[in-house]
């Protein structure tokens, strides 16, 4: 599921990067005069202003609750372990473990010596 919210919220940046670089800014009206008016014949009469501004706000609705729930996962992902002195039960178990030195006296732990030759 976090996946699947992680690839909807990079979907959703790249399309608001998108939207943001399409829209016009406040002083493209000067350019309509000089036959930039082309994009009133297909957002009507009003131009792409309010269609592009409200898909974009839309968008930017989306962009920050995916970015909320995100952040709910990592925080609930991240719980550290409890910090202090681990129980008793735990320390008797680590000093039950079997050594070396517990095997017993009759095995003979060295090791052969090497013969010099006198060549």
């Amino acid at each position: 599921m976090q996946v699947a919210i992680l690839m909807t919220h990079v979907a959703i940046a790249i399309a608001l990067v998108v939207l943001i670089l399409l829209q016009q800014g406040k002083g493209a009206e000067a350019g309509a005069a000089f036959g930039g008016g082309a994009s009133q014949t297909v957002f009507g009469s009003r131009g792409s202003g309010s269609f592009l501004a409200k898909f974009t706000g839309l968008l930017a609705v989306a962009f920050f609750a995916t970015s909320l729930t995100l952040a709910y996962f990592a925080s609930q992902a991240g719980e550290a372990p409890e910090a202090g002195i681990p129980d008793a039960e735990l320390i008797e178990q680590q000093n039950a473990v079997p050594t070396l030195d517990d095997a017993g006296g009759d095995v003979d732990n060295t090791a052969p010596a090497l013969e010099e030759s006198g060549d």
